[in-house]
């Protein structure tokens, strides 16, 4: 069962739980998983501007991805921090150039998720999530979040993401928090939880490659 990671990070909290995600998903035996991102579209005198040229240089090594392997993977979770409750706009423009896919069914019936990360506790962590499910809707992915078995998504001991739509991180207003343990642990959880999903699914190969529109 092969599974990515695909991710956007500007300061490098989405890495930090889109690297937690692989672990869970690690955790199944038979789980091959891979971790990309989405090419920048900011030009580097504005990433170095923004201050985060130093903390883009610690993913630097996290390879690209290419629209067409998307197809490639049984199971693919997405991690983009919000913007204005939204996702950010290189995640965006990613997604729309996989039209080509979607014309040819490639990912139907394949296991998806999503996380993020915001900058404050209600900055729209759980509509960019949905934002990116609505994506997924169209592609035809099985959408699979944080379920509630994580039980440290609940109860108010601390501030912390994690919905049930999927893990989240809280960066601080100006970056200063990193994910905590209880949020990283969240992130785990989905990732084993999507991957036990798509090895007992048995999502392989092309599951449909034409659309039907009988009804």
């Amino acid at each position: 069962m092969k599974m990515l990671i695909l991710f956007y990070s500007t300061y490098g909290h989405t890495y930090k739980m889109a690297e937690a995600v692989a672990e869970g998903a690690r955790e199944i035996k038979d789980a091959e998983v891979t971790i990309k991102r989405v090419p920048e579209t900011l030009p580097v005198e504005v990433i170095e501007q923004i201050g985060a040229l130093e903390a883009q240089s610690v993913f630097s090594h996290i390879p690209i991805v290419n629209t067409g392997e998307l197809s490639d993977y049984d199971a693919i979770v997405f991690g983009t921090p919000t913007r204005f409750g939204n996702m950010a706009g290189q995640m965006r423009n990613f997604l729309d150039t996989t039209g080509g896919l979607w014309a040819s069914g490639s990912l139907i019936g394949k296991v998806s998720g999503a996380f993020t990360s915001s900058g404050t506790q209600h900055g729209g962590q759980e509509s960019t999530i949905l934002s990116i499910h609505t994506t997924l809707l169209h592609h035809g992915m099985i959408i699979v979040g944080l379920p509630y078995s994580f039980s440290g998504q609940s109860g108010v001991d601390e501030v912390k993401g994690g919905s049930p739509y999927g893990a989240s991180t809280i960066a601080g207003a100006s970056g200063e928090r990193q994910p905590s343990k209880i949020e990283l642990d969240g992130a785990r959880f989905q990732g084993k939880h999507i991957a036990s999903i798509t090895s007992r699914l048995g999502v392989q190969g092309d599951p449909i490659k034409t659309r039907t529109f009988d009804l």
